[in-house]
C-alpha cells in the first residue's frame, strides 16, 4: 500500500566514521531507499564525482543556495560548507519514497527542527583511536586539522542523545543491517499507518 509521504531518514557521526562507505553499502542493499546528494564548498577526493558523491561548488556558488532558502540544512565545518539542497528531498518524500541524508551533526539538528517526525540515527566509531587511524588513512589533511577534527568529533559525540539510535560502525555490514532494522521498523509504526488502515474500514 503507497504511503502518503516517504520516511526521512538521517544519518550523522563525526568525521571520518564512514558515513559515506556506510551509505553507499545500504544503497546497494536496499534500492527503494532514495540517496540525497549533498552540496560542498570541500574539494573532491580520490575517485568522487560531482553529483554522484557530492555537488561541488564554490564558496560563492553556496552562498548564493543559502541567501536563495534552496537548501534544507547547512553548516560550517573545518572551512567548508556542507548543505543538502531543498527541493529533491521535499518532491521524493512527498511521492511516499523513503529519502537519506548522510550528513554533518549541526546540519542533522537543524533538520530535526523541520522534520521532527523523521528518524535520525548517530553512527559511532568503535573507539576515538579507530576514528582518528581512519581519518588518518586517508592521507588527505595535516596533523593539525586532523588534531581539529578530533576535537569536533568529541562535541558531536556528547549530542548524541538528541539521535533516535544509535549504530556502532565496527564492519560496515553490521552496521548496514542494523540501519536497515531500523528503518523497517520505523515504516510499520502504527502512527505512520493508522491513518490509511483506518480509512480503508471507513470505506
Amino acid at each position: 500500500m503507497k504511503r502518503e509521504k516517504g520516511l526521512l531518514i538521517v544519518l550523522s557521526g563525526p568525521s571520518g566514521v564512514g558515513k559515506g562507505t556506510v551509505c553507499g553499502a545500504l544503497r546497494q542493499h536496499d534500492t527503494h531507499i532514495q540517496y540525497s546528494v549533498s552540496a560542498t564548498t570541500r574539494n573532491p577526493r580520490e575517485g568522487e564525482v560531482d553529483g554522484v558523491n557530492y555537488f561541488f561548488k564554490s564558496k560563492e556558488e553556496f552562498k548564493r543556495m543559502i541567501e536563495e532558502n534552496e537548501l534544507l540544512e547547512w553548516a560550517q565545518y573545518v572551512d567548508n560548507y556542507y548543505g543538502t539542497p531543498r527541493k529533491y528531498v521535499e518532491e521524493t518524500l512527498a511521492s511516499g519514497k523513503d529519502v537519506i541524508l548522510e550528513i554533518e551533526v549541526q546540519g542533522a539538528l537543524q533538520v530535526k527542527k523541520t522534520f521532527p517526525e523523521g528518524v535520525f540515527i548517530f553512527l559511532m566509531p568503535p573507539s576515538l583511536k579507530e576514528l582518528r587511524s581512519r581519518i588518518e588513512g586517508r592521507g588527505t589533511e595535516t596533523k593539525d586539522l586532523i588534531d581539529s577534527r578530533m576535537t569536533i568529533a568529541k562535541e558531536e559525540i556528547d549530542l548524541m542523545d538528541k539521535y533516535d539510535y544509535v549504530v556502532e560502525n565496527d564492519e560496515v555490514e553490521l552496521a548496514v543491517e542494523r540501519i536497515k532494522s531500523i528503518v523497517t521498523a520505523e515504516n510499520c509504526k502504527k502512527e505512520r499507518l493508522i491513518h490509511i488502515y483506518k480509512e480503508l474500514v471507513e470505506e
